[in-house]
Parts: C-alpha cells; structure tokens; sequence
C-alpha cells in the first residue's frame, strides 16, 4: 500500500511531467503515417493525408503576393506544383519549418531563361519568434500556420513527404 505521502510524491511528479510535455514545441505523433500533403492556396487550407482519408486540416497564411506560381525570388508568391519536404529545422526563426524543395528543375529553367534567381528556402513554418503584427499572407512565399498548429505539424509530417500545391 502507497502512503499519502508517496502518493502526493508520485502525483506531484506526474503532473510536472505532464507540464514539461506541454510546453516542448516538440511532439510525438503515433497516428497513421502522413502520406501526402496538400496546399490549396484559393481557400487558404492545408490538409494533413493519410492516403486518401484526411489527417488534419488548417487554415493557413501564404506569401505576400500570393496569386500564381513563385518565379523569381522576392516576388512574394507561394509556388504551386509537386514538391516534397526535404528537410526540417527545429530552431526557426519562425518556431518550427520544414522545408518544401522549391525550386524544381523546372522553377530553374524558368527563372534562369529570365537572367533572374528562383529564389528558394520555403517553408512550413509557425509564427515569427520576436514579436509582430501579422496580417493574412505576411510570409515571402512560406506557408505559415499558428505555432501549437506547427508542433503537430512538425510531429506528423516526416522527410520526403510528397506536398501538392494548387491555385
């Protein structure tokens, strides 16, 4: 038998883990493997698959110009088109990212037809660290969700994860 005092011991400590968990940006997901990610950039959502059945879905914030495909890089579009998810940075200035493999060889061409860089380094992320007033579609071409929004994100979604992009 536990004494009262090994008791509200033990307690004590399970509720400060259970804290500790809570405020890790990092998560754990042991759900159904992220299969593919989709961006509908017209309807500001991002839907979380697992082949065809729906995961999660979120509202989402894209480039500050955010109508047609990215071209070159500072025109503040969000691209559009297949990609995958190539890496991951735990210690974004924007909370959590992963990276989109933006440009294809495609956005190269383009870009390099027209003497101008594609630009690159787009993302999933959160919101900024440092304090700032965010209105719809603030990023340079990022997709950006709110950060508990990102944590998810982060947890479920692993390297390599096809993401489609559409208008």
């Amino acid at each position: 038998m536990i004494s009262n005092r090994r008791f509200v011991l033990l307690a004590g400590l399970s509720a400060l883990a259970a804290c500790s968990r809570q405020d890790s940006k990092f998560r754990t997901y042991r759900g159904p493997e992220v299969t593919r990610v989709i961006v509908n950039k017209g309807e500001r959502e991002m839907f979380l698959l697992h082949h065809n059945r729906l995961l999660e879905r979120y509202k989402v914030d894209l480039g500050f110009a955010p109508q047609g495909h990215k071209q070159f890089e500072g025109d503040g579009r969000t691209p559009e088109g297949e990609y995958h998810i190539d890496r991951r940075n735990p210690n974004s200035s924007f909370h959590l990212s992963l990276g989109i493999s933006y440009p294809n060889e495609a956005d190269i061409a383009y870009a390099k037809a027209l003497g101008k860089s594609p630009g690159g380094d787009i993302f999933i992320h959160g919101e900024p660290n440092a304090l700032a007033f965010l209105s719809p579609d603030w990023t340079a071409g990022c997709i950006s969700v709110k950060n508990r929004e990102m944590e998810d994100v982060y947890a479920m979604v692993r390297d390599g994860t096809p993401i489609t992009i559409t208008a």
